[in-house]
């Protein structure tokens, strides 16, 4: 049985630019994500950005609306990740950015990044190798700040 985890928008761009789809649909999760995510993927669709959204995403409502304290200190994504995930009862969320991620660890939820999904990817046998990935998304606009990377390979032995 698949865990579910709410993602968010900037790791969907981020495995986009890398080209993980393929890989990231193979790990053990059935991803999801609020309205307000599947909506920024739109608005950047139509601002001429690559559409992001993959099929194997599904979106889920939330059942009440954004609490406005969230959405002042995150962005509607993020802060619409977390209330999905506390109204699921999912122990699991991915979100990239780090208001959101320590937003999501305040309340008692796990984060992962969408370097994360690629560690986890490698972990079940699905890649040999995380760098070219991390590669193809610096050379597709991506920044990652390079001490992060560094610590990041040498952890999975890259």
């Amino acid at each position: 049985m698949s865990e579910r985890i709410a993602i968010n928008t900037g790791p969907l761009i981020a495995l986009g630019k890398m080209q993980a789809f393929s890989v990231i649909e193979q790990l053990p999760f059935d991803f999801c994500c609020p309205p307000q995510v599947e909506l920024e993927l739109l608005k950047g669709a139509a601002l001429g950005h690559p559409v992001i959204r993959p099929v194997w995403v599904k979106v889920l409502p939330l059942q009440a609306p954004l609490t406005p304290f969230a959405s002042i200190a995150l962005d509607d994504g993020e802060a619409a990740v977390i209330q999905l995930a506390l109204e699921l009862q999912l122990n699991l969320v991915c979100i990239d950015e780090a208001k959101g991620r320590r937003a999501a660890l305040g309340v008692g939820l796990q984060v992962v990044g969408s370097l994360g999904l690629l560690g986890k990817a490698k972990a079940e046998g699905l890649i040999n190798a995380v760098r070219p990935f991390i590669t193809h998304a610096q050379q597709n606009g991506l920044y990652y700040d390079a001490s992060l990377i560094s610590a990041f390979l040498q952890a999975l032995g890259e």
